[in-house]
């Protein structure tokens, strides 16, 4: 998919919410546990529930790799499931890859040829033969960890490394690596105190935020800072969407939630055309 594609969809939908797919078999509705795959069921109906809803899904691959074969297998469902079915809808795999050069190209090849994913969270530390094998990739995209949410992110990223803070660095550098049109970044919604910084290193760029509704951060004051003339945003809920019930009616519910989230997107985004 093209970053132009995306933009369409978010415009039609007047919507740049990303759904995060993050199955957690203790979790689901209890009555889904007899059938043959719960995990691939749960997120059909998920998915069925509010595709209208959202531009993006995004499966934490730690979720299904925690089950083995079996989770895999899922995972496998899903995404083909998403491309069959709804071939508009941008896909991220959030699995944090990072390696020397040989290995990235079996990530990318893994999930960008296998499984058949749109994009995939990649983390930097390793520099930019880590990250260019992702990046060769056509109408494929990577998405960089550049200031996460996570308590830890002050351990290194905010750290000054002479007179600028380590991940302003990293968003500079990235710039310069091959391909890095093909580049997005991960900020958390709970550091929104920081996107007018980045918007100054990176305008146009897209920013994926993890972080709103149950890790506590504001949508409005994300969208305040961070949204670019291109929306530049993908906004991630996954417990607060997904987990909404676990009853009979949990796809209904997390509709509702979907939906009220888009219809605020809505607003922000009829405010500033």
């Amino acid at each position: 998919m093209t970053t132009e594609n995306l933009i369409s969809e978010i415009r039609k939908k007047k919507s740049f919410l990303c759904v995060g797919l993050d199955v957690d078999l203790e979790k689901i509705p209890e009555f889904l546990l007899k059938e043959e795959d719960p995990i691939f069921s749960f997120n059909k109906a998920i998915i069925d529930a509010t595709h209208q809803f959202t531009v993006a899904y995004k499966p934490n691959t730690a979720f299904y790799e925690a089950y083995g074969l079996k989770g895999w297998k899922s995972l496998e469902k899903t995404i083909k499931y998403l491309n069959e079915n709804y071939p508009e809808i941008f896909t991220i795999a959030d699995a944090k890859r990072g390696d020397i050069g040989n290995t990235s190209s079996r990530y990318a090849k893994a999930f960008f040829e296998d499984l058949g994913f749109d994009s995939i969270t990649v983390a930097p530390y390793m520099g930019k033969d880590s990250v260019e094998p992702f990046l060769a990739f056509k109408n494929k995209h990577t998405i960089l960890l550049a200031l996460t949410s996570n308590e830890g992110a002050f351990d290194f990223q905010t750290k000054k490394i002479g007179e600028e803070e380590l991940y302003k660095q990293v968003l500079k550098t990235s710039k310069e690596w091959h391909n890095s049109e093909n580049l997005m970044y991960v900020v958390g919604a709970t550091k929104a105190e920081y996107f007018a910084d980045i918007r100054k290193i990176i305008p146009n760029s897209f920013l994926l935020v993890p972080g709103v509704g149950a890790q506590g951060g504001s949508l409005r004051e994300v969208c305040k800072y961070g949204l670019a003339e291109n929306i530049g945003l993908l906004v991630n809920s996954s417990r607060g969407i997904i987990y909404a019930s676990k009853n009979t009616d949990f796809a209904k519910a997390a509709a509702k939630e979907a939906k009220n989230m888009q219809l605020e997107m809505k607003s922000i985004l009829n405010g500033i055309s």
